[in-house]
């Protein structure tokens, strides 16, 4: 299984020295159709082009885009694309545009990773399944990721949980919690800490003004363990963002 680390131009060579398998996180959907590019060094080849989507405008010709996508993939010998985009719901144009750059791709044998979200609109894409779960069990829940998709089209969107969810919590939706906010946390609180083999997570309880709080998190044994489990459900890659897992490169690189 490839594990990639999505990086900045700014953070490229920080992580250079952990790894060199990376989504450049340089591109992002400019006006009428076009695809912008922020401070890529000329040298940068190998690896994958990322794709936000962040403050996109709407795109009305999304054959165009995933040309301009192609001739960057081919100029900078990049292995495809990774759609890294985070609307909460589906975009009628960007399911064109996931439809038109899969497509694409598949005729020139490049590789394109879409958010689940998006997985019907590009048929041929491998999708992109969150391990940062608050309930169920993380190994059911790639199988069944798997049994929809078939062989090989499955990969990990490794989001580092950090979460803090008021007791009882009926909706599921706890507050997300800073990497200092949880060191200080644990630091006041002391707590026992125990590990959940379904979540594949770490947790934690305490109690402040009365109300119990239970604390979900990872760290990198927990990330690494999700990493073998998503490798035995058959995922062919994973995707860690740099500024989530920057205290934790030398552990989960293997240097």
């Amino acid at each position: 299984m490839q594990v990639y680390l999505a990086v900045t131009p700014a953070q490229l060579q920080e992580a250079s020295r952990f790894t060199h398998s990376f989504v450049h996180m340089a591109y992002r959907i400019g006006p009428e159709s076009t695809l912008l590019r922020q401070n890529l060094l000329v040298q940068t080849h190998g690896g994958l082009l990322g794709l936000n989507d962040r403050d996109a405008p709407t795109v009305e010709e999304p054959e165009k885009l995933a040309a301009a996508a192609l001739r960057e993939c081919t100029r900078r010998n990049y292995a495809g694309a990774v759609l890294d985009w985070e609307t909460p719901h589906p975009r009628g144009d960007l399911l064109l545009l996931a439809g038109a750059i899969g497509s694409l791709f598949q005729r020139n044998r490049l590789v394109l990773y879409v958010p689940e979200a998006y997985a019907s609109a590009a048929p041929t894409a491998v999708v992109l399944v969150c391990t940062a779960l608050s309930g169920g069990n993380l190994t059911q829940r790639l199988r069944e990721a798997m049994s929809a998709r078939g062989a090989g089209r499955l990969a990990l969107d490794m989001e580092r949980l950090m979460m803090d969810f008021p007791l009882p919590c009926p909706a599921g939706q706890g507050r997300p919690l800073r990497r200092e906010e949880l060191m200080e946390l644990m630091a006041r609180e002391r707590p026992s800490i125990f590990f959940s083999p379904d979540l594949c997570a770490r947790y934690f309880t305490y109690t402040c003004k009365n109300e119990t709080h239970f604390v979900l998190f990872d760290d990198g044994d927990t990330l690494l363990q999700k990493l073998r489990t998503g490798q035995t459900s058959g995922a062919q890659a994973a995707f860690f963002q740099y500024p989530e897992v920057s205290d934790l490169l030398g552990k989960l690189f293997g240097k």
